[in-house]
């Protein structure tokens, strides 16, 4: 009876441990490849009708993220360390590096800090409010506080449980994008030979 005493005070004491940034970035450090579909929906100022979209991505933490929008036309993004290169149907392919354009270079850090809740980096660019929702869920909002960020972004909020679930972006034209993450897979634990080629492309 004792012994069961200590199983539930065990296992209550882990359903009430607040979540912490530092507990998330190293949660999310310990999946070398995520899989995930996306939606999102764009809502511009003085347009009445919603911009959707909808696609698969990969992130894995030594090669980068792949994000490849399906619908309502393909356009695929890739970000590594040293370049971003956005591809549509029919064009060539568009490649940013740090050297090219270090202004627009500083967004694949940016993206590359957010899916892997690394708050040192994002510190370096916005004020961190982070809050345990309770059963595991959190919350982090980001306001930017240094340029171009602030003129560009009013917040960006994170959302999610044992994943990043929600991006809701509020920009300072007054539009709003909400991007939604499900299906997230980490097994396979390595890229697929598929999934290779999207890194080396």
């Amino acid at each position: 009876m004792r012994r069961l005493v200590f199983l539930m005070l065990g296992l209550f004491s882990l359903s009430v441990h607040a979540v912490t940034l530092d507990d998330l970035q190293q949660r999310f450090s310990q999946q070398p490849v995520l899989r995930a579909e996306f939606s999102q929906q764009r809502s511009v100022s003085g347009m009445d009708q919603k911009l959707n979209s909808s696609g698969i991505l990969v992130i894995s933490r030594n090669d980068g993220l792949w994000w490849q929008q399906e619908k309502p036309f393909a356009l695929s993004l890739l970000l590594t360390d040293s370049r971003m290169v956005q591809t549509m149907a029919g064009q060539p392919p568009q490649t940013v590096t740090a050297q090219n354009n270090p202004q627009m270079f500083q967004f694949n850090s940016l993206l590359t800090a957010l899916f892997h809740a690394d708050h040192r980096a994002l510190e370096q660019n916005f004020t961190l409010d982070f809050s345990d929702r309770g059963q595991g869920n959190w919350k982090l909002v980001l306001t930017p506080k240094t340029s171009p960020l602030n003129r560009l972004f009013k917040t960006i909020t994170l959302e999610g449980q044992t994943f990043l679930n929600n991006i809701n972006i509020n920009d300072m034209q007054g539009d709003v994008t909400q991007i939604r993450f499900f299906n997230q897979r980490t097994e396979p634990k390595t890229l697929t030979d598929a999934e290779k080629q999207h890194f080396s492309s």
